[in-house]
């Protein structure tokens, strides 16, 4: 056993050692731990995508039809727990209820993408925390994209060839004829080749079965030609000789067989790989590259997380001085206007004031003036009165002497 590296020497061994037993203690742990497996079918409602899923794990999950009602495009997610010997796999499958179903499809796309990315951010704000649980993290980023197609038998609907456009660099799409049985096998060999051809017509990049591994290289390489696979939606079984068997696992009606060798029996690691390697690394990429984390800096030396901590820091601080600065500045100029509109209020009520004061003065000059005249008048009515009565009394007492008179005459 030779171990062969740059700097490094090739040294014989003389006896066992026992590091042979790695890839033992690798699988021991792996089964211990458990694995995940996480599922995206995306198609329109009665594609057969449930019955898909129940024939490919051969059990029944949960779940209730889906109307063709529903207002928006929405990720219903649901996680089961399976067991087969002694190898436990959390699996998720993930259906987009009511795609395809609204009249403007334009945005069918967008809750996808968005769910995906989402799966994606949780996993990197894991990653990116001082103490990481990544051993026991629920992985949820979608490792295999089912993609429905409709047996229309011409060509790809313009909502498929946009969403397979958005999704092909985020995930693994794995296109599938739905319902095939629906068309002849001429027809759909036609479609087959037509789908093809307009994916790549349109750049949308599927997922290609690996072929650098000698052991799965050949029969990879035969099934990437079978790319779409065609299945139809059936849990009916059927007698082929002495043996019960499900409709679909009849290879001469359809790829279902295929499939399940594809995505499950040969290549589930190679999706899971593919989404950590591939599609995720590019979404952190991306995320860090926003955040100004580069493997160089401007000047082409090598990247010092700590140096590029220092600087976003400092420019962090900067920006923040400036906003203060420009709230302080604001402030100040806000209490200028304020203090300003308070002087002019001022000013307003003082001139009310005054008006108010000097019309107060002149109304009491008015009904000082109507008073006086009113004292004169009573006193000048006073006086008349007087004068009035005391010649009423003069008279009546000339009145009186003069009776007096007149009876002493009459005496006489």
């Amino acid at each position: 056993i030779v171990f062969q590296g740059e700097g490094c020497r090739t040294v014989p061994l003389s006896g066992h050692v026992g590091f042979d037993s790695l890839p033992d203690q690798l699988v021991n742990k792996s089964v211990n731990h458990g694995f995940c497996f996480n599922i995206l079918c995306v198609g329109e409602t009665g594609l057969g995508k449930s019955t898909l899923m129940d024939t490919l794990f051969n059990t029944k999950f949960e779940g209730d039809p889906a109307s063709h009602s529903q207002p928006g495009v929405q990720l219903k997610s649901s996680t089961y727990d399976l067991q087969e010997s002694n190898v436990n796999l959390k699996l998720t499958i993930v259906s987009t209820v009511g795609f395809g179903d609204q009249i403007n499809k334009e945005d069918s796309y967008k809750p996808i993408v968005e769910f995906i990315d989402a799966q994606f951010e949780a996993y990197l704000q894991e990653e990116l925390k001082i103490k990481r649980v990544l051993h026991n993290y629920h992985d949820t980023r979608i490792h295999a994209c089912l993609y429905f197609i409709a047996p229309t038998g011409h060509s790809l609907k313009s909502l498929d060839l946009v969403t397979m456009k958005k999704l092909d660099s985020k995930v693994n799409i794995i296109p599938i004829i739905a319902k095939s049985d629906a068309i002849s096998k001429s027809e759909l060999t036609k479609f087959k080749i037509k789908i093809t051809s307009e994916l790549v017509s349109n750049g949308v990049q599927i997922y290609q079965f690996p072929t650098d591994d000698e052991s799965v290289a050949e029969i990879n390489g035969t099934m990437n030609a079978h790319l779409p696979f065609a299945v139809i939606g059936s849990t009916e079984e059927l007698k082929i000789g002495n043996k019960m068997m499900k409709a679909l696992e009849n290879e001469a009606h359809c790829d279902f067989v295929k499939l399940r060798e594809m995505l499950i029996r040969v290549n589930m690691e190679d999706l899971r790989e593919q989404t950590h390697t591939r599609h995720y690394e590019l979404y952190r990429r991306c995320k860090l590259e926003e955040m100004g984390f580069k493997d160089t800096d401007p000047d082409s030396k090598p990247f010092s997380l700590q140096e590029t901590y220092e600087a976003k820091r400092n420019e962090f601080l900067g920006e923040l001085q400036k906003k203060e600065e420009a709230m302080r500045q604001m402030f100040v100029q806000r209490v200028k206007e304020k203090e300003a509109e308070l002087k002019e209020a001022e000013k307003e009520l003082h001139e009310k004031f005054d008006r108010l004061k000097k019309l107060h003065q002149d109304e009491k000059k008015k009904l000082e003036d109507k008073k006086k005249s009113l004292d004169d008048e009573v006193n000048a009515f006073k006086q008349r009165k007087t004068a009035a009565e005391l010649l009423q009394s003069q008279a009546q007492q000339a009145g009186g002497s003069q009776t007096l008179k007149r009876d002493k005459e009459r005496k006489k």
